[in-house]
């Protein structure tokens, strides 16, 4: 009787690694421009390009997003401030409702 043992079966039928470093910086960022710069659908440029649309969107995600560090120091501290108020505000508002729901109950 062939039975196999959790870490034989484990090693046997595990997918391979991907490699993301298939395609070069200078191939994403030119993609990514090709893909910006385009009139016709992305799934169009991908199959162009030889990428998946999805590889392609990632790319294009992340090309758009702000990297670390990109915001300067003014910003983070209205960033900061910015995230206390509306913290306070939060805190405010369920104080307000609970105190909106106390006297509906007291007044009848």
């Amino acid at each position: 009787m062939d039975t196999f043992s959790g870490a034989e079966c484990a090693k046997e039928f595990t997918m391979p690694q991907r490699r993301n470093d298939r395609h070069s910086a200078a191939f994403r960022e030119e993609a990514v421009r090709q893909a910006l710069a385009a009139t016709e659908p992305l799934t169009k440029v991908a199959r162009e390009l030889g990428v998946r649309y999805s590889t392609l969107r990632f790319w294009l995600k992340e090309a758009q997003e702000p990297r670390e560090g990109s915001i300067s120091e003014s910003e983070r501290n209205e960033l900061r401030r910015l995230r206390k108020e509306v913290r306070d505000l939060r805190m405010e508002r369920d104080v307000l409702k609970k105190a909106t729901a106390f006297f509906a109950k007291h007044s009848k």
